[in-house]
């Protein structure tokens, strides 16, 4: 079994040196490294090109996050798909060989915990996840992204990101896999990522009612009913797990 490793990046040179070695100190390693880039214009690439463990670099202009998503999965060819951001690292070194031996037959994906943390490295957030439940997406509940491995034949079968979300689309394939087409799933107890705080999607009150909104449209998308103020309080409730 091969694992594709997928980081997307854009003028990333301040922070992608630690993603690159911390898949190079993975202590399994039947995985393919990936990197595809937006185009940059720093030091992204030089450090790239000096890396003797990534497969293939891609590097063009894109049509956003979910497009270079896309695009890793189309230039990969591992049994599992996996993404480590550009300024994100596995916990230890052995995250890949936990979420390597977490597959069985009857495993579609796997997920884990996830760590955040500020530029000093102080933990301001544990995201514990637990196990999937059918109509758990409707209550808040979603597997931590970064920590998301999945097999190539679901993406075949199922499709991959809609790129016309701009903020969301991890929410909505996952809501897609999980609730509308029951993907067989494991959760892993243990730390697999640790992702820098400032992506995207946690960035400020604006980002996070941009991303609210995108998920009601995920769900109305995949036609699956839920209550929208019950779903605003449980995302509400995820921010108290932010140690500020």
């Amino acid at each position: 079994m091969k694992i594709s490793i997928i980081t997307i990046s854009f003028n990333s040179e301040n922070s992608i040196s630690e993603t690159f070695q911390s898949v190079k100190n993975q202590s399994f390693n039947n995985y393919e490294y990936l990197l595809i880039d937006g185009g940059s214009k720093d030091g992204t690439l030089p450090v790239a090109n000096m890396q003797d463990h990534i497969s293939k670099i891609v590097s063009e202009p894109d049509k956003g996050i979910y497009d270079a998503l896309n695009k890793g999965i189309k230039n990969s060819t591992g049994d599992i798909i996996g993404f480590l951001h550009s300024d994100d690292t596995f916990y230890d070194e052995n995250s890949l060989k936990k979420i390597a031996d977490a597959f069985d037959d009857n495993t579609d994906c796997v997920f884990g915990d996830l760590i955040y943390t500020d530029k000093d490295e102080k933990i301001k957030r544990l995201w514990k996840g637990s196990d999937f439940e059918k109509g758990t997406f409707k209550k808040g509940w979603k597997p931590a992204h970064p920590t998301f491995y999945c097999r190539r034949s679901v993406y075949e079968k199922w499709g991959l990101y809609d790129d016309s979300f701009k903020i969301a689309g991890d929410f909505e394939l996952m809501l897609r896999f999980f609730e509308k087409h029951n993907i067989r799933s494991k959760y892993i107890p243990y730390k697999l990522v640790n992702m820098k705080l400032g992506g995207v999607s946690n960035r400020s009150l604006k980002n996070k009612i941009d991303i609210l909104k995108e998920e009601f449209s995920a769900f109305h998308q995949n036609s699956i009913q839920f209550n929208k103020l019950t779903y605003t309080l449980s995302k509400l409730q995820a921010l108290r797990q932010f140690r500020f």
